[in-house]
């Protein structure tokens, strides 16, 4: 899976319209629009290669769009883990509640739960203390029973979680220089 970044977008350009164009160039596995900008998930590596090549410089809505492979960023990013995730909820609505708490780099929801990196570890706390065991779109977030579980969100301590039927719940955040 390759990431693109998406600059210079017009504001009437729709998420569905990003990835019809994408499409022409192989499978995308996630489209997100942020205001101006956006990224596309596109299954391999020649799939973003063809996509950079031909969509560079492309006029979408007579305005001229950015292509590339998305950055990793140099600095370390706060990805908070947060389960129980309504099924109608939108990346944009939950970035709205998080961006109550400062500024999200990005935000990814996956079935139940998400990942919302938030640019300062300050923000990330504050946006645990203020949301843990809140309703949210007729859903409990992090909640199990009053109780919320902490630790990093690696692979072994969810396999862990969906081993004692936890999957979904609170994995809060970790620090990481490459996300």
């Amino acid at each position: 899976m390759v990431k693109l970044f998406i600059g210079n977008l017009p504001r009437e350009a729709t998420e569905q319209e990003i990835r019809s164009l994408f499409e022409q160039y192989g499978k995308v596995l996630e489209c997100d629009i942020i205001k101006n900008y956006g990224f596309v998930h596109i299954e391999d590596k020649t799939a973003a290669e063809d996509a950079i090549r031909n969509l560079h410089h492309y006029k979408l809505h007579g305005v001229n769009i950015n292509v590339e492979a998305s950055k990793n960023k140099s600095k370390a990013s706060t990805k908070l883990h947060v389960g129980n995730i309504s099924p109608t909820c939108t990346n944009q609505e939950l970035r709205a509640k998080f961006e109550e708490y400062g500024p999200v780099i990005e935000c990814d929801i996956v079935k139940d739960y998400a990942f919302v990196h938030m640019e300062r570890a300050e923000d990330a706390v504050e946006a645990i203390r203020g949301l843990d065991n809140t309703e949210f779109q007729g859903e409990l977030l992090w909640g199990l029973g009053g109780r919320t579980e902490w630790g990093l969100s690696s692979s072994r301590h969810r396999q862990e979680h969906r081993a004692r039927g936890l999957a979904g719940w609170c994995l809060p955040f970790y620090f990481s220089g490459k996300e």
